[in-house]
């Protein structure tokens, strides 16, 4: 990953947040690790923690943002959610896989925000 690469996912990141307090989301966490996972940040609305992956693309040569968030990329996203929720006694809150796709061409940055991008399966 490049440095330039790297800034833009924080700046995507940082205004992700925002974009979720905007629209009365209380965030919970920023970039929740554990081991080999990482949730970019745990959210929480009318009683239901959200666990949201950004994305962050200046174009989409190499495909729609949320299309990187495969199979293998959700399954450590839950398994961290798991974590999260434990750690912090989230006994039976009820919780939802968001993915905020954004978009940059350069000092502006636009949001698509897919709630229920992907939910747990056996």
């Amino acid at each position: 990953m490049t440095a330039r690469t790297k800034n833009l996912g924080n700046a995507g990141e940082i205004f992700a947040a925002n974009y979720l307090e905007q629209l009365g989301y209380k965030i919970l966490e920023k970039n929740f690790r554990v081991r080999s996972a990482e949730i970019d940040i745990v959210a929480e609305i009318d009683g239901v923690i959200v666990f949201v992956e950004v994305k962050t693309r200046s174009d989409t040569k190499h495909g729609l943002p949320a299309e990187a968030v495969n199979f293998r990329k959700q399954q450590k996203i839950i398994q961290a959610a798991g974590v999260f929720l434990q750690d912090e006694k989230y006994f039976d809150a009820p919780c939802r896989f968001d993915v905020i796709e954004i978009y940059s061409n350069g000092s502006q940055f636009s949001a698509r925000h897919i709630e229920n991008a992907f939910e747990v399966t056996d």
